[in-house]
């Protein structure tokens, strides 16, 4: 998947993978989130990723021009994990948003661990 955005001097295409390392470097910024993971669906392992796989931890889709973007994420134990998902919502929607100039219509948390 590419993204396409027109304006009046022409026309940007943006790799899939630049958006899925700007919302996966968005999330780690935000306080209260350990890593980013991948979910291996057929065994339900979990598989801890480090920032040279950042992107293995994001999906993004297009619909309508708009961005839905989906994180698998570990929160550290003892802060508030609905206040952590506020936080990377804001602040990946800010990014993405502001360094590509494709609008997100949703951020899709999936906490898969807390550690400790």
């Amino acid at each position: 998947m590419e993204c396409k955005i027109k304006n009046d001097l022409g026309t940007i295409y943006i790799a899939e993978d630049v958006m899925l390392k700007v919302v996966g470097y968005a999330a780690l910024e935000c306080y209260g989130i350990v890593a980013m993971c991948s979910k291996r669906a057929k065994d339900g392992l979990v598989e801890w990723l480090g920032r040279e796989n950042l992107s293995k931890g994001v999906q993004v889709r297009l619909v309508d021009d708009q961005l839905d973007v989906d994180l698998f994420i570990v929160v550290e134990y003892g802060i508030s994990v609905a206040e952590v998902c506020k936080t990377i919502v804001e602040v990946v929607r800010y990014k993405l948003e502001g360094m590509t100039g494709v609008k997100v219509r949703s951020v899709n948390i999936s906490v898969e661990g807390i550690r400790i």
